[in-house]
């Protein structure tokens, strides 16, 4: 009788792949390797200085994913490698969430993001790559666009391998122990980085003028892993630590400035690499040029906001910038900064008052009172105010357009920041992907609401005591 092969669970793939990532990026980019350790120092002085923030990790059961916690970011070529990585990433529970049009700061990508969405595939391992998929619609040079096109279509960014197995993972609901460890090898092979290009330096040249993200993703064999963030608990103790480490930061935190209770996202990076890379020649032979494009890159997490405190987001980060637009080689960085500061003093800054306000998610759960006594009336408020129930933020485990152009821009210099046209196209980004997105404010509204209903049924169901 045939032994059936157990599955390995799609989190422990992720978790796999993950490590192997983050293994082959610190081997590639050994600035990598220090920045990890940088930022578990600064996690550790954090949480030894402030012990309810542990407290509060340990409660909700979120203490260990700080170390686990990064992310990656790819950037595709083509409708078919889109949908493609869409079915790997599928295999390890990721999902692409929200849609993000960049062409609106100047980058010609439009993105999304692949991650787990369950409460339990996050505390296993919250890893997510930002992907991203060239605009060549809007390259304006029609024969430059026709050539890039062309380019792409003649590669093949994934093992033939990789392939087979996902075919298998989605015919048998997943894979045993030897395909996993294969698949995961496979996989890792499309986003290796390639010191050797696909075009002769000239045509190089022409996409790099025409934008150097075009050059980045047209010019090579597939989408090397550009960076791994790690998740600081203080991002600004990171950023000024950096130098002693031997690493220059970009000059200016993207996001929002430094609070005591955190919004969103805050990232800061290290200079993209300058490194040596081999063009056609023409002749069969290679000549010698150089690439930049791969960094390092650090992110603070804060509370998912709603559509309301999103758009009170969106509108002073939009007034601070017509005070002060941030310079990409930081010459007006202080400026900008306090400039951030002042307008966001509009954005209120304890838990209470953004709950209150109606401006961010927040997870529900039983104080030990709650545990133990039981409820004779069911107004979530009056639980509160009577601490039944307490609530904590829902982190925001996704991305920000203006920030992830602002990290783009750092690395690839000021000339990078071109001026496109505003065309969101989420229905053709869809089309490409193959699916829809997750909209991410319905998810955390659906986190919040059915955490407060568990509250609320394990209190009023409870039998009273004789």
């Amino acid at each position: 009788m045939a032994i059936m092969s157990l599955k390995v669970s799609p989190d422990d793939i992720r978790a796999r792949f993950s490590s192997a990532m983050s293994a082959m990026y610190r081997d590639e980019v050994p600035a990598y390797g220090t920045l990890m350790e940088l930022v578990a120092r600064v996690n550790d002085e954090t949480l030894a200085a402030e012990s309810g923030l542990k407290a509060r990790f340990e409660a909700t059961d979120t203490l260990e994913r700080i170390s686990e916690e990064r992310h990656g970011a790819i950037r595709l070529g083509t409708a078919q490698e889109l949908a493609t990585m869409r079915r790997i990433f599928a295999v390890m529970d990721m999902y692409p969430v929200g849609y993000y049009d960049l062409s609106t700061a100047g980058v010609p990508v439009h993105s999304t993001a692949f991650r787990p969405v369950g409460e339990e595939a996050l505390k296993r391992n919250p890893f997510r790559v930002f992907t991203s998929l060239l605009r060549l619609d809007l390259i304006a040079d029609e024969a430059l666009r026709a050539e890039a096109a062309a380019i792409l279509a003649a590669r093949q960014i994934f093992t033939p391998k990789a392939l087979e197995l996902t075919e298998k993972a989605e015919k048998n609901g997943g894979l045993d122990e030897n395909d996993s460890a294969r698949f995961v090898a496979e996989v890792l092979e499309t986003f290796r980085w390639h010191d050797k290009a696909n075009v002769a330096l000239s045509m190089y040249h022409r996409l790099h003028d025409a934008h150097r993200l075009i050059a980045d993703v047209v010019s090579f064999k597939g989408p090397h892993i550009n960076h791994l963030t790690p998740r600081t608990l203080d991002i600004d103790k990171v950023q000024a630590r950096m130098p002693d480490y031997g690493i220059a930061p970009k000059a200016v935190v993207e996001g929002p400035p430094t609070r005591k209770c955190p919004i969103l996202l805050r990232q800061t990076s290290f200079k993209a690499l300058e490194e040596p890379v081999s063009f056609h020649d023409g002749n069969g032979g290679w000549q010698a040029g150089t690439h930049t494009a791969r960094f390092g890159e650090i992110e603070q997490r804060g509370v998912a906001l709603t559509p309301k405190g999103r758009a009170l987001y969106d509108k002073l980060l939009d007034d601070t910038r017509k005070i002060v637009r941030p310079a990409a080689d930081g010459s007006n960085a202080n400026a900008y900064e306090a400039a951030l500061a002042e307008v966001f003093k509009a954005f209120p800054d304890n838990w209470a008052d953004i709950r209150a306000a109606g401006l961010g998610y927040f997870s529900y759960s039983l104080t030990e009172k709650g545990r133990q006594g039981v409820a004779f009336f069911d107004d979530p408020e009056q639980l509160i105010a009577e601490g039944y129930i307490c609530f904590d933020p829902i982190v925001y485990e996704d991305f920000l357009p203006v920030s992830a152009a602002g990290i783009f821009q750092s690395n690839l210099g000021d000339g990078a920041q071109q001026e496109f046209a505003a065309s969101p196209n989420q229905k053709r980004f869809e089309a490409d992907l193959g699916a829809s997105v997750l909209n991410e404010f319905d998810h955390y509204a659906g986190i919040e609401k059915a955490s407060l209903e568990s509250c609320l049924a394990a209190l009023t169901q409870r039998p009273a005591a004789e």
